[in-house]
């Protein structure tokens, strides 16, 4: 694997760790979530860092395969571009249902 490709699949790694992060100890409740603007603003910010590495590694190489790509890069812009229009809700639905198969992804690309 091209080793540009490899440090932005580590940036996409690191981003979901992240967030993960933001949650460690506690139940992933969607109110705790909503009341915390600091982890709301963070939480978009690993996303926006998600899109543009995603951005990069398709720039490098068209046809690399990485389920959800032009989703995770519209994330990305949307949330740059068009900030009032992001939702806590549409995040917290990335962040519960997107991100933990999008880790297992980005893992078993690192490792293989």
């Amino acid at each position: 694997m091209n080793v540009d490709i490899r440090a932005c699949l580590y940036d996409v790694q690191q981003a979901i760790l992240e967030i993960e992060s933001f949650f460690a100890g506690q139940p992933m409740l969607f109110a705790a979530y909503q009341a915390d603007v600091r982890t709301r603003r963070a939480t978009e910010r690993n996303l926006e860092i998600m899109g543009e590495a995603v951005g990069r590694i398709l720039k490098a190489d068209p046809t690399f395969q990485l389920s959800n790509a032009r989703q995770i890069i519209a994330t990305r812009n949307r949330i740059i571009h068009g900030y009032d229009t992001v939702s806590d809700e549409m995040v917290w639905g990335i962040v519960v249902r997107h991100l933990p198969l999008l880790k297992q992804e980005v893992d078993q690309l690192l490792e293989g």
